[in-house]
């Protein structure tokens, strides 16, 4: 039997009606006492409204039994008949409609999940390729066993090469400056250390970068400290009594430097300062011709990496005064540290890690960050990277960084206490 369902529908459109008038003027109502900036329909509402005065709009205010009439008028409209009944549920949809400012924001986080999706996956497949790891100086020294145990290491783990590329020049500008300037896509690495990162910065007025703002770390890996040491004929026993002679004897006392720029002219230019004595300084180029002079007694004192030193105070041809770090050697227990012999206020350290181009996406520099912490945690790369004096180093991110801060603020201030003005 077939039953025609429209006279139904109609009664039950009448009854819709009826209810859709009020409803639309309390929205409109509600329209007029939003406050500022809340969305508004305008003409479209009034349109509306005029509708819901005619035949019916179709607008219900969906209360007990006109919900139910509502939801029966929908099922029973074909969409060629009484279109107004389907145009019921408009009225909660514009309700809720957002404005465009949640618009804009909706797309904003949209765009943002989309960008940690794309990078999640470049992290996933790096590295694809074989990745450089520049090494600001000269084969041999610590920049270079850090660079080169370190992409040995990392070859291993990610099972792609990582291959150490020397770039020497303008103390350790020139590598430096060719990391920050190349493509921060995590395939242009850095060694970084007390010199490139934080003494730089005060060295010179023009570095050709900023490491703050140009390079991120992937991870601190190892620390050396210093080792003040003296002629073995040097009448001295202490650096509290080699202080106490330099500002008896001003000019009397000399000390070999490697050049300006590294830590063992720093080092022994702020010792000066700080403590107030003429001690003359002495250039080399490196720290070989250096010895062969402390050896032979024309030289009085050298500031030296403690992993150099060592072999020389163990066979006693030179004599150590104090080392450098906040703690004392290792494999130097009876060593003072400069903070102990009372002297001075002074802790140094010559630090290494690595480091990517500012921009070089998040993900990737946490898998780099995630690599070289697996890395360390071998005892045979530690034991490599200490060779015996060094200090291993394992930060957490944000520490590093803070770490880092801390290093260029400090040496930017000792080396202008020391009267080392940015060439």
């Amino acid at each position: 039997m077939q039953v025609n369902a429209l006279p139904l529908v109609e009664v039950q459109r009448q009854q819709i009606d009826a209810h859709a008038a009020p409803a639309i003027r309390r929205l409109l109502e509600t329209r007029h006492r939003a406050p500022a900036g809340a969305s508004a329909f305008g003409d479209v509402g009034e349109e509306i409204a005029g509708r819901g005065r005619g035949r019916g709009g179709g607008f219900a205010e969906r209360k007990s039994a006109g919900d139910e009439d509502a939801r029966q008028a929908n099922v029973a409209n074909d969409g060629s008949g009484i279109g107004s009944v389907r145009k019921m549920p408009r009225y909660s949809n514009m309700k809720a409609m957002p404005n465009f400012g949640s618009l804009r924001l909706r797309r904003s986080l949209c765009a943002l999940a989309a960008f940690s999706a794309l990078s999640a996956a470049l992290a996933q497949d790096y590295p694809s390729r074989p990745v450089r790891i520049v090494v600001p100086s000269a084969p041999g020294g610590g920049f270079d066993l850090v660079g080169r145990v370190l992409a040995q290491k990392l070859g291993e783990q990610t099972g792609q090469a990582f291959v150490v590329e020397n770039r020497p020049g303008a103390g350790t500008l020139v590598g430096t400056q060719l990391v920050a300037r190349s493509a921060p896509d995590g395939y242009n690495l850095v060694v970084g250390g007390l010199s490139n990162i934080a003494l730089n910065m005060g060295l010179y007025r023009e570095p050709g970068y900023d490491s703050l703002a140009d390079f991120t770390s992937a991870g601190l890996v190892v620390s050396h400290s210093y080792t003040l040491v003296a002629r073995r004929d040097l009448p001295l026993a202490s650096l509290a009594e080699v202080i106490a002679f330099a500002r008896a004897n001003p000019g009397k006392l000399n000390i070999g430097t490697s050049g300006p720029g590294t830590g063992q002219y720093i080092g022994a230019a702020i010792i000066a300062a700080l403590t107030g004595v003429d001690i003359v300084k002495v250039p080399y180029k490196g720290a070989q011709p250096v010895y062969q002079d402390l050896l032979a007694g024309r030289v009085d004192l050298f500031y030296d990496n403690t992993t150099t030193t060592r072999p020389y105070v163990e066979s006693g041809q030179v004599k150590a005064l104090a080392v450098s770090s906040r703690e004392r050697a290792p494999t130097m227990p009876k060593l003072p540290t400069l903070i102990e012999t009372g002297v001075l206020d002074l802790e140094m350290e010559t630090w290494f890690g690595l480091f990517a181009p500012a921009r070089t996406p998040r993900a990737i520099v946490e898998r780099l960050r995630a690599e070289v912490d697996r890395a360390t945690r071998s005892a045979d790369v530690r034991s490599r990277l200490e060779m015996g004096t060094g200090r291993s180093l394992r930060m957490a991110s944000a520490e590093t960084e803070s770490f880092v801060r801390a290093e260029v603020a400090k040496w930017t201030g000792l080396l202008r206490k020391a009267g080392i003005e940015p060439e």
